[in-house]
C-alpha cells in the first residue's frame, strides 16, 4: 500500500508529500512546500490546502487514500475541528477541517486523520527517525516555540509544557530562539536572529550563552521530563542543530543530578511531521 499523504500545516505553509509505509520514508519526488496566509479567509485557506494536495496525490487511488495531518492546536484532533481562536486561522474557528476537505477531494472523512505537530514530530522520529526501536521517548522541539511531546510505546501526546512555571516567567522564554536574541542583545547590545548568527560570533560570548542555555535547557529536564522516566529524549527544532556547542554542559548538569538520559538529535528535522502524520493515519486504519 502506498497511497498515503502526510501532511504538515503551519501557520504560513503546507508541507506535504507521500510517504512509503515499507521504506519509513517520504517518497522525495512528491514532495511539495507552498505558502498559505493563515491570516486569510477560509476560502483562500483551503483553496491553497487542496490545491497542494491535488499536486501530491494525483497519482494515487483516491478510493484507498489515506491522509495524514499535522495541526497546530488548539483543535479537536478527533473530529477535525479548528478551535484557534486568536491570530492565525481565525477564519476557520470551528470549521469542521475533515469534513470541508473530504467534500472538496471527494474521500471519505474516513480517510482523513489529524495529530497535533508536536505528536508528528514524535511519531515520525519513531516511525522512520532516530526513536525506531524505543518505546517510552520524550522529545523536544527548540525553535521559535517550545514543543514538548511523550510517545507511551503506542501513541505520540503532546504535553504543553510550553508555558510551564519557570524561573521568572515560563519555559518557552528560557528555551526558545527569543532567549538568544534577548541575551546577545543584553551582552553586547547588537542584534542576532537565532543560534546559527551566533556560531559567527567570538568564542567567549558564544560560550557564555550556550552554557547559559545548557544550565537553562537541563533544569527544565530535571523539573520537568524526568518523571516521565524515559529511555531516550529527542530534540529537534532549529536550535536542535547547535546541539554540539551546549552538549557536554547540558549531559553534566543531567549526570550531576542523577540523570543518565540518552539524547538523539532528529534524524529528519522538518519533515519528521509529514512522515509522523502518515504514520499516525495508518495506525488509525490498523
Amino acid at each position: 500500500m502506498q497511497n498515503i499523504v502526510g501532511i504538515d500545516i503551519g501557520g504560513s505553509h503546507i508541507t506535504l508529500a507521500q510517504v512509503d509505509p515499507e521504506k519509513r520514508e517520504i517518497i522525495s519526488s512528491t514532495y511539495v512546500r507552498e505558502h498559505v496566509d493563515a491570516f486569510e479567509n477560509k476560502e483562500v485557506i483551503f483553496s491553497a490546502w487542496v490545491s497542494a494536495i491535488h499536486k501530491v496525490a494525483h497519482d494515487l487511488v483516491k478510493e484507498d487514500l489515506l491522509i495524514g495531518v499535522a495541526m497546530p492546536g488548539p483543535f479537536d484532533y478527533e473530529n477535525g475541528i479548528s478551535l484557534m481562536q486568536q491570530g492565525k486561522f481565525i477564519d476557520i474557528y470551528q470549521v469542521n477541517i475533515k469534513e470541508e476537505l473530504a467534500k472538496r477531494l471527494s474521500v471519505s472523512q474516513a480517510q482523513i486523520h489529524f495529530v497535533n505537530d508536536a505528536a508528528a514530530f514524535m511519531e515520525g522520529e519513531v516511525f522512520g527517525g532516530c526513536a525506531q526501536g524505543f518505546n517510552k521517548i520524550f522529545g523536544v522541539t527548540l525553535g521559535t516555540g517550545l514543543g514538548t511531546t511523550f510517545f507511551n510505546g503506542e501513541f505520540a501526546t503532546d504535553e504543553d509544557l510550553w508555558d510551564s512555571p519557570f524561573k521568572n516567567s515560563i519555559s518557552e522564554d528560557y528555551l526558545a530562539t527569543r532567549w538568544f536574541v534577548n541575551r546577545y542583545k543584553e551582552l553586547t547590545g547588537e542584534e542576532i536572529s537565532g543560534t546559527k548568527d551566533l556560531l559567527d560570533k567570538p568564542a567567549e560570548i558564544q560560550t557564555q550563552i550556550f552554557d547559559e542555555y545548557a544550565d537553562s535547557f537541563s533544569e527544565f529536564i530535571v523539573k520537568y521530563v524526568d518523571h516521565y522516566k524515559p529511555e531516550v529524549l529527542v530534540i529537534g527544532g532549529n536550535i536542535a542543530k547547535a546541539y554540539p556547542y551546549f552538549e557536554q554542559r547540558f549531559i553534566q548538569n543531567l549526570i550531576k543530578n542523577n540523570i543518565n538520559l540518552q539524547v538523539k538529535i532528529s534524524a529528519i528535522f522538518e519533515d519528521a511531521a509529514i512522515l509522523g502524520a502518515a504514520s499516525y493515519a495508518l495506525k488509525k486504519l490498523i
